[in-house]
């Protein structure tokens, strides 16, 4: 099951995700999406809503910050090198 963060570069919530990915050793497939809201399309096909960071793992996608790292620490800590 693959992850895919969807994200912009310069969001302080998205760095916070990408470095639990990265201490977790979790591979994922990164999405930058563009910094205007309404340009974020994949990010709405995928969460129904512009917002970033947005993490799909699986069927199960996940739209706040707070909750992701919860999944994270849930479904990946006990499998980090």
């Amino acid at each position: 099951m693959a992850l895919t963060l969807y994200h912009v570069d310069w969001c302080p919530d998205c760095e916070v995700v990408r470095d639990k990915l990265a201490q977790l050793g979790v591979a994922y497939d990164d999405v930058v999406v563009p910094d205007a809201r309404p340009m974020r399309k994949q990010v709405y096909e995928v969460s129904g809503q512009y917002y970033v960071p947005v993490l799909k793992d699986g069927a199960t996608v996940l739209t706040e910050t707070r909750d992701i790292l919860s999944h994270l620490d849930t479904h990946y800590a006990k499998i980090s090198p």
